[in-house]
């Protein structure tokens, strides 16, 4: 994160990171990556990974902007979701948690 925050600093686009506008960004670079997509599942292995890489950037930017702890936050989520999908019913199956 202090890479990124360096990058950031040294162009002066804190400015521009507004909560609405990294969420904004988030979205418009998950479009992008799922572009890669579009026409096939094969896609550019190079160009994927820069798409994703915008993806992680932006989110760990706005979480950042937020202050909160992106590895805490993924492990909080992880906590819920492992209470929504119990290994002896979801184990294999992609059964929605309502549905198990």
């Amino acid at each position: 994160m202090r890479g990124l925050k360096a990058f950031v600093e040294e162009r002066d686009w804190a400015q521009f990171h507004s909560p609405e506008n990294l969420a904004k960004s988030i979205s418009i670079e998950a479009a992008e990556l799922l572009e890669c997509f579009q026409w096939g599942s094969d896609p550019s292995a190079e160009r994927v990974t820069e798409e994703l890489a915008d993806v992680l950037t932006y989110c760990l930017l706005l979480a950042d902007k937020l202050g909160v702890d992106a590895d805490q936050i993924v492990l909080d989520k992880l906590e819920q979701t492992r209470r929504k999908y119990p290994t002896d019913r979801s184990r294999g199956r992609s059964t929605k948690y309502d549905q198990l």
